[in-house]
């Protein structure tokens, strides 16, 4: 039995294939399915030993983006990456026949389309997932011949033809879907117990709007809450720099901690210790609704589809978060904003209680389960 994952080079498209593939593995554990080989097909590893651990083989192949944007710079990378796209295609289509998966799982994004082209050329069977409101080009296209499609908002089927399409929600890890003891957690970060946390989450990549907002916010806010900022790679030493000179003869300096990336088990710690999270509104916000904690969130302007938006107001519509505009994304804003979610006791308890009921934690389980009876079903033929 063999299974290929395929998705774009972000955490958003990575976490999701790495929680259904350990439910496969899962399943071919407690099932004695013998001779599985599990394949991931990118531009990029991510993440090499999240890769080794969850037992996937990692194939590249180059993959090209068309940019929406239409000024030189752009039309330019669109030229240069018709090449990519066109060298990264052949790529798969000979790595894909090599392989011949007896199933392909696609998680959207531009990297993902060389290989389902090729599974849809040698007619192997594909499944697709979709996180966000409105689907990607890639995966609105894929939708119209994929034997299975998956949504993570149910606002999403909308865009695919209604057969075979299913509202899973979205896959999450299993190691970081259930957060650590608040003591542990504090513990952990060398944090005290008397005060609120409030988890500031960039991304992988940092988002440069959040981290100056709340570097700006920091001396309101260390009065009477703390703060864990994961920033982003890119922006740590920045980030840091900055918060010396805001926080330099700041008393409670010691209640900020930064951090360029969160782990599985600092993201499992930070959650556990979370009275409330900072975050985009990408399919992050599906991990922490499985955490039970309310949030405030600050959608991308202008993404493909406005699905950062679209995500950002569904949720919000379940009565689990706040959303902030990035017109509106001052530190005064944000600062009052994440003292009225706190201060009022009855609506925080409610928020909770909507994220969790927002969460659907059998998502993964129900894809891999899908994804082996395609392949052994294709197997056997």
């Amino acid at each position: 039995m063999k299974i290929v994952f395929t998705g774009g080079g972000t955490g958003g498209h990575f976490y999701p294939i790495i929680a259904v593939a350990q439910k496969v593995n899962q399943i071919v554990d407690n099932e004695n399915i013998t001779s599985v080989k599990l394949y991931y097909v990118s531009d990029s590893p991510y993440d090499k030993e999240m890769l080794f651990e969850n037992r996937l083989i990692y194939e590249e192949i180059s993959a090209g983006k068309m940019r929406t944007r239409t000024s030189f710079k752009g039309r330019f990378l669109n030229f240069l990456d018709i090449f990519k796209i066109f060298f990264g295609t052949v790529n798969a289509i000979y790595k894909m026949f090599s392989i011949f998966p007896d199933v392909v799982f696609g998680k959207g994004g531009y990297a993902s389309f060389p290989a389902i082209f090729a599974a849809r050329l040698l007619r192997i069977p594909v499944v697709i997932h979709e996180s966000d409101s409105a689907p990607g080009r890639v995966n609105k296209w894929a939708g119209h011949f994929a034997k299975k499609i998956a949504v993570s908002f149910i606002e999403a089927a909308e865009f695919f033809p209604k057969k075979g399409i299913a509202w899973t929600g979205q896959p999450t890890r299993t190691e970081i879907e259930n957060p650590a003891s608040r003591n542990e957690a504090l513990e952990y970060f060398k944090l005290e117990s008397s005060l609120p946390v409030i988890l500031v989450l960039g991304g992988s990549q940092g988002a440069e709007l959040i981290n100056n907002t709340v570097l700006d916010a920091l001396p309101r806010l260390l009065l009477n809450y703390q703060v864990i900022h994961q920033t982003g790679v890119r922006n740590y030493k920045m980030v840091v720099d900055r918060a010396e000179v805001v926080l330099s003869r700041n008393p409670n300096k010691l209640r900020y901690v930064s951090t360029a990336f969160l782990n599985p088990l600092s993201m499992k710690m930070a959650a556990g210790a979370a009275t409330i999270v900072i975050s985009r509104a990408g399919s992050m916000l599906f991990e922490i609704a499985s955490w039970g904690v309310p949030s405030i969130l600050i959608p991308i302007t202008n993404t493909n589809m406005d699905h950062q938006k679209r995500n950002a107001f569904n949720y919000a519509r379940a009565g689990a978060c706040s959303v902030v505009e990035e017109m509106n994304m001052t530190a005064n804003i944000l600062s009052s904003e994440i003292e009225r979610i706190i201060e009022d006791k009855e609506g925080y308890k409610m928020m909770r209680e909507n994220a969790k009921a927002f969460h659907k934690p059998d998502a993964a389980m129900k894809i891999a389960r899908e994804l082996v009876d395609i392949a052994l079903s294709h197997e056997s033929r």
